[in-house]
């Protein structure tokens, strides 16, 4: 068996694209896949084949990144032929030659339908990528809701109990490291683990200033009185505008005031025009979920995201 880049062969990116997008879980197709290309999201060198002693391709990796990154920020498409005796094997070995090149080991994201338990060959399909992502480095899994919202849905005015305000990167980073506290989100609660609130909330900052979108976006949601009640962080991806980060201070949930920081993000992004913001959030953040639900947005697919712990 062989593992190698698209890039390390004249035709690599022609045989990635005529590779078929079939099976249980959803593929990516050849004009999805070239649109990436051009956008510089995927990259020859991030497309990896496994291949048998006679040249056929037997298996399939995409890896994606944005546009300007130097490595691979996550799989976005995992295949292996039906034909093969032991799929989690070969797909293991393939992730590990995409690591070792990179240099680092992406998360992978599986995007799945709500009821993907319940049908026996998609929770196959599923089951040997969780074993191949275990073997090849990924051993933790966080389940997640995503979120849509459409102009549809309409958005809710504001009450006057937060009042929005920007803030220092000073400001921001405080309330990144307050609002950690007792979190419902496991990414959250995995990081504190290994280190503290205050690196924490570092990192944080330097992922969204990372993400589309603009740090003037950024706001502070304070009560009226000028206490810090909670943080909202409208966001971006390549696609589409997107809620970010949001939270209340631990010693005011409980009150609602999750929905006014929601409603200030969407109405922010609805008076910009966007025609769809997307949002996630862990299966297990029940109010987070319900505060969603009440405003509106709708879950639109199940993403299992498959990771190497931190530390």
């Amino acid at each position: 068996m062989r593992f190698r880049a698209a890039a390390a062969a004249p035709d690599g990116t022609d045989r990635a694209l005529a590779y078929p997008a079939d099976g249980p879980v959803e593929a990516l197709s050849a004009d999805k896949i070239r649109e990436e290309l051009a956008g510089n999201r995927m990259r020859p060198e991030w497309i990896w084949l496994a291949e048998d002693e006679d040249g056929e391709v037997l298996g399939r990796a995409l890896w994606w990144g944005r546009a300007d990154s130097e490595r691979p920020i996550a799989l976005d498409c995992l295949q292996v032929r039906e034909t093969v005796a032991d799929p989690a094997a070969l797909a293991a070995a393939l992730l590990a030659a995409g690591h070792e090149a990179f240099g680092n080991t992406p998360l992978h994201n599986i995007s799945l339908p709500g009821d993907w338990r319940t049908r026996p060959g998609l929770a196959e399909a599923v089951a040997w990528r969780r074993r191949a992502a275990y073997e090849a480095g990924l051993p933790r899994e966080i389940e997640r809701l995503r979120y849509e919202w459409t102009p549809a849905a309409g958005t809710a005015a504001p009450t006057g109990r937060l009042v929005f305000r920007e803030g220092t990167d000073e400001e921001f980073l405080d309330a990144f490291a307050r609002l950690s506290a007792g979190s419902l989100d496991l990414h959250t609660q995995n990081e504190l683990r290994t280190r503290d609130a205050e690196q924490v909330a570092r990192e944080d900052v330097e992922f969204y200033l990372d993400c589309p979108g603009e740090r003037s976006w950024w706001r502070l949601a304070e009560l009226p009185d000028g206490t810090l009640a909670g943080l909202a962080v409208p966001s971006a991806t390549p696609y589409h505008r997107n809620v970010g980060y949001l939270g209340v201070v631990p010693e005011l949930r409980g009150r609602g005031l999750i929905d006014e920081v929601l409603a200030e993000i969407t109405r922010f992004h609805a008076a910009a025009g966007a025609e769809r913001i997307t949002a996630t959030t862990d299966t297990v953040n029940a109010p987070m979920a319900a505060a969603f639900d009440r405003a509106g947005y709708e879950v639109t697919e199940i993403r299992l995201v498959l990771e190497r712990p931190q530390g």
